[in-house]
């Protein structure tokens, strides 16, 4: 099951955050790094701000246990581009299919928000790339993002062009 989450809910988004990404990131990223990411992007305060710039929390469940997440915004950047800010499941439940489950929620949303495409941003060493490949999306641009610190994030940006 998926659903949107409340924002009293985004302490299990935290956690969660905190279990995947010293798995997903572990070869990529220093501890560093990863520890100022985490709070960077997790923060009680930083999920406030995103909120409040329209990002939008959804769970997926097992049963009735969060085992995933994706935070996606509408009109972000020119109108009529959604981006894809967010999308984890924990390690022991990765192929499940629930990613791509999410994933498919994300752009059924994008759609009936009027939006022509999806992007996101992918490390340009993370294995999720290839899955991003897989179900359509193209590589936009190659860019790094100064995120502070001395921290850069060295992305691809993909995108995926929706048929509405």
């Amino acid at each position: 099951m998926i659903r949107a989450l409340a924002f009293e809910e985004l302490k299990e988004v935290q956690r969660l955050a905190h279990l995947i990404w010293p798995v997903a990131y572990k070869e990529i990223l220093s501890q560093e790094q990863l520890a100022y990411m985490l709070d960077w992007m997790y923060s009680e305060q930083s999920l406030r701000q995103q909120v409040d710039e329209g990002h939008l929390y959804f769970g997926i469940f097992e049963e009735i246990k969060q085992v995933g997440f994706m935070d996606i915004q509408f009109n972000c950047g020119p109108i009529g581009e959604a981006k894809l800010n967010k999308l984890y499941v924990l390690p022991d439940y990765h192929g499940k299919k629930l990613g791509y489950q999410l994933l498919q929620k994300g752009i059924e949303l994008a759609k009936e928000n009027g939006q022509k495409t999806l992007i996101l941003q992918v490390n340009r060493h993370n294995k999720a790339f290839e899955f991003y490949k897989k179900v359509g999306f193209s590589i936009r641009e190659e860019k790094d993002f100064d995120i502070g610190n001395g921290y850069f994030m060295n992305d691809y940006v993909m995108e995926l062009k929706l048929d509405c």
